[in-house]
């Protein structure tokens, strides 16, 4: 199917070219003075260089009746004047001027002298000009990118946009034929200029309301295509005139169908595509607002009339086509293609700001040309940003804002490994801000743009990753409906999680190695100073010390199980500290109160641990040791993610505001400070000390 529209493609370009090319013609070129009258410029045949500065007055065949002719002659745009007398008048001129080209000669009056019979030529391909091959190179490219379109994804859409591509491929052949050099262009262009043009134009607008609004109603969608063929049926015939205001008219009705349709959303959620697709189609009402009002303003004035309507019409199909090729490509994010439509619709800017300053303030063409390029590069330069982003609907991600992101995720992940995926999605969300995000089957291998930008698909988990099954999530609509997902999005995610699974895989290395560390440290306490302890207990001279060295092996049996453990967790720690203080306040002959109201599964950290258990110890010795206490109460009590430590006793000490902190009490503030907590000392209700400790972010502490 592409090779047939690519030929059919090559052989209708082909047949304007040759058509062009073998059309009799004058080389010479013509302009208009500010009476209307019709001025021949410089040629490049020999005949007609001494006919430079004249003024044609008529044209015709030799020996038959001249026509008349003047500043209309060098209109070629029929679809772009605005007055029907001139359109008629122009029309006339043409057909004079071909009819005595197709004979061969033509008879010039110039001024008051009598005729002068000049030869035509055919242009041929060397004369056609410099702007017909781009012209007709983007109208051969233009059916083959809907082709393209319409075969990647078949559907309703697709063929519409499709049949658009052809309409201004269609319309760029006849902008092509006007920018010939030379006088003389076939009749027939010039008498289907009007209603095919026009038919372009509402056949643009029929089927961008029909893909966006009438998709689902084929009744509405009949009556729109209905409507707009009797329009422009209506106004090609005369039976609607003048032809100008109606065309107008019938435009602006089926464009402000459009805008409607595509800016008001099908359901609840944010569509972003129609948003993308509304903003371009009111960029370009504006466009071809201002357009017509710059053909509407030069109209009456007859040296600017022709080359108005011809700087409009180029321009602002140039516009629409750029638009129409960009619109594919919304949801793949390529940047030169969006430079290049930016770049398109600000020369549209800058070539109607110069019509419309030579038309309005009658400035000089050097002048309006200076002025208008630097307005334009002016609003290029100071609003693209913001043109880009009302255009795209796109927040862009700074780096300091992702790093911020990825980095406390980092942390976390760091802290609790087991969160990792619940701490990868909730950065997902955070960062892109999706309406929607689900779990989703089955898992892509990297992260996937889907729907046209709606949809990113998201791998978490690799299938047979840690033996466990396969987790991807879907995001819907980025930035909460407001713009569509772009593969720079699935590049980013696919990093985000590459970066956060190496954290993990660091910590866990480092993490293995604290613990074999760990663990020789252990080996190395229990096989040395363990082995050399017992030999002092045996060897001990009194009974009291004999008791001391036995619970010193207690408390470093304690701590070398303690290192060589993995992974502690709150419930059996909470057990080692109960059945340690027992044993402790046994021997002292005194009572130990117990109350812990923790989660026993919660996992500690080693620096929690030992903090914890060094605490514990060195509070109720100070009871024991210090105050004679005969009991000892301890309360732990986890309430969120706040720890509170209570310790009180009944023993002999009193104000503890007037204490000297030596290496015991300045140990417990150190070590519950590297907890992030608090401690304080008062004295109980009765007799003794109360020693509470507060860790506020005790689930979070490091």
């Amino acid at each position: 199917m592409l090779l047939v529209v690519a030929l059919g493609c090559c052989l209708a370009v082909a047949a304007l070219l040759r058509l062009l090319a073998a059309t009799p013609a004058l080389d010479i070129a013509a302009t208009a003075d500010a009476q209307g009258r019709l001025v021949l410029g410089a040629a490049s045949s020999p005949e007609l260089q001494p006919l430079a500065g004249r003024e044609l007055k008529a044209l015709g065949t030799p020996g038959g009746t001249l026509t008349p002719v003047d500043a209309a002659l060098l209109h070629r745009t029929p679809r772009w004047q605005a007055d029907d007398t001139r359109r008629t008048r122009a029309l006339a001129q043409h057909q004079a001027l071909a009819a005595a080209l197709a004979g061969g000669e033509v008879a010039l009056r110039l001024g008051d002298d009598p005729p002068l019979v000049v030869p035509a030529r055919p242009r041929g391909l060397a004369g056609l000009g410099l702007l017909v091959w781009p012209l007709a190179m983007l109208a051969l490219l233009l059916p083959l990118f809907g082709c393209v379109v319409l075969l990647a994804r078949p559907g309703l859409h697709a063929g519409l946009f499709a049949l658009v591509c052809l309409a201004q491929a269609v319309g760029l052949g006849f902008v092509a034929a006007e920018s010939v050099r030379g006088l003389g262009l076939p009749v027939a262009l010039q008498q289907l200029d009007l209603p095919v043009r026009l038919a372009v134009d509402a056949l643009t607008a029929a089927a961008t309301a029909h893909g966006f609004a009438l998709a689902g109603r084929r009744a509405a969608a009949a009556a729109l295509w209905l409507a707009a063929a009797a329009g422009v049926a209506a106004v090609a015939s005369g039976a609607l005139a003048p032809a100008w205001p109606w065309s107008m008219a019938l435009c602006g009705a089926l464009a402000s169908v459009v805008l409607w349709a595509v800016r008001s959303s099908p359901g609840p959620a944010p569509d972003p595509q129609r948003r993308v697709v509304g903003r371009l189609a009111l960029t370009a009402m504006g466009t071809w607002l201002l357009a017509h009002g710059v053909v509407a303003l030069a109209a009456p004035q007859p040296a600017l009339g022709h080359a108005a309507a011809a700087g409009a019409s180029v321009a602002w199909t140039l516009f629409v086509v750029s638009l129409l090729m960009l619109v594919p490509f919304l949801s793949r994010s390529r940047r030169l293609l969006r430079e290049l439509a930016l770049l398109a619709g600000i020369s549209t800017v800058a070539a109607s700001l110069d019509l419309l300053f030579v038309a309005v303030f009658s400035l000089n063409t050097t002048a309006s040309l200076a002025v208008s390029v630097f307005v334009a590069l002016a609003v290029y330069a100071f609003a693209r940003q913001r043109l880009l982003d009302r255009l795209l609907g796109t927040r862009r991600h700074t780096t300091d804002r992702i790093f911020e992101l990825l980095y406390r995720a980092a942390r976390d992940v760091q802290r609790r490994p087991e969160r990792q995926l619940q701490r990868v999605a909730q950065l997902l969300r955070e960062l892109f801000e999706p309406l929607e995000m689900t779990r989703t089957a089955p898992v892509p291998r990297e992260s996937q743009v889907r729907g046209g930008g709606a949809e990113l698909v998201v791998p978490l988990r690799a299938e047979g990753e840690d033996g466990r099954p396969g987790l991807a999530v879907q995001l819907r609509l980025a930035e909460r409906g407001q713009r569509l997902f772009m593969p720079e999005d699935a590049r980013l995610a696919d990093r985000l999680v590459e970066q956060l699974r190496r954290a993990v895989a660091y910590d866990r290395a480092v993490e293995r190695g604290r613990h074999e560390e760990r663990q020789r440290l252990a080996q190395d306490l229990h096989d040395d100073i363990g082995a050399r302890l017992l030999t002092l207990m045996y060897q001990a001279p009194t009974p009291e010390l004999e008791d001391y060295i036995r619970h010193t092996l207690q408390d470093l049996k304690t701590l070398t199980r303690g290192l060589a453990v993995a992974e502690h967790r709150l419930g059996p720690a909470a057990a080692e500290w109960k059945a340690d203080l027992s044993q402790r306040l046994a021997v002292a002959q005194a009572q130990l109160g117990w109350d812990c109201q923790v989660d026993e599964g919660l996992v500690l950290t080693v620096v929690q641990w030992s903090a914890l258990t060094r605490v514990l110890r060195e509070l109720v010795t100070n009871a024991l040791f210090h105050g004679r206490a005969s009991r000892v109460d301890v309360v732990i009590v986890l309430a969120g993610p706040a720890l509170t430590l209570s310790v009180a006793d009944d023993g002999q000490g009193r104000d503890p505001a007037s204490w000297s902190h030596g290496l015991g009490l300045g140990g417990v503030r150190k070590r519950v400070k590297q907890l992030g907590g608090t401690v304080a000392w008062r004295e109980n209700a009765g007799r003794g000390i109360v020693c509470e400790v507060r860790i506020d972010h005790f689930r979070d502490a490091d």
